[in-house]
């Protein structure tokens, strides 16, 4: 995929999956009205608003890895190559851990019992589709790549650690 394309298409994907997932439906859950309790929702919001933070920072940061990579992170429009770099090198799946960040600290920020309940659905639809579609098609695409990675880098939880994770590319 040439340079352009694969940052446009990152672009519209990100609009169009985490826009979606953490921001428009949270906002149909919420209207992103935030009840005013005092003290205690001060210090909800501040906490909520730090952890959205952070979990925005993986997401971006893979969408920018994964348009570097030749590609997006949509599956229709995969890279060229197996992206183990930045914070994959640390879980498997930063995106979506990110997203599940991003929707629970809205629930923190917005005190909504509802939103915390849909951060907890959308991990378990999103470890779902990573075990039952997205592990075979990455197996099948990059092969024993991304089965060392597989080995060497957790899927959900951080690993303390940095460890080299060797990959090499296919060969016809």
């Amino acid at each position: 995929m040439r340079p352009a394309a694969s940052r446009i298409g990152s672009a519209a994907f990100f609009l169009a999956a985490p826009g979606t997932t953490a921001g428009l439906i949270p906002w149909v859950i919420t209207g992103w009205s935030m009840p005013d309790d005092g003290t205690l929702r001060t210090a909800s919001v501040a906490v909520g608003s730090a952890v959205v933070v952070v979990g925005l920072v993986p997401v971006v940061d893979a969408f920018v890895r994964f348009a570097r990579a030749g590609g997006t992170p949509m599956p229709a429009a995969p890279t060229e190559r197996l992206v183990v770099d930045g914070f994959n090198r640390w879980m498997r799946n930063p995106m979506y851990a990110g997203v599940t960040l991003v929707i629970a600290g809205q629930a923190l920020v917005f005190g909504s019992w509802a939103v915390l309940a849909y951060a907890g659905l959308f991990w378990a639809v999103t470890a779902s589709f990573v075990r039952w579609y997205e592990e075979p098609t990455l197996l099948r695409t990059y092969g024993e790549a991304y089965r060392r990675y597989r080995e060497a880098v957790p899927a959900w939880w951080p690993r303390r650690r940095r460890r080299s994770v060797t990959t090499q590319p296919n060969q016809p």
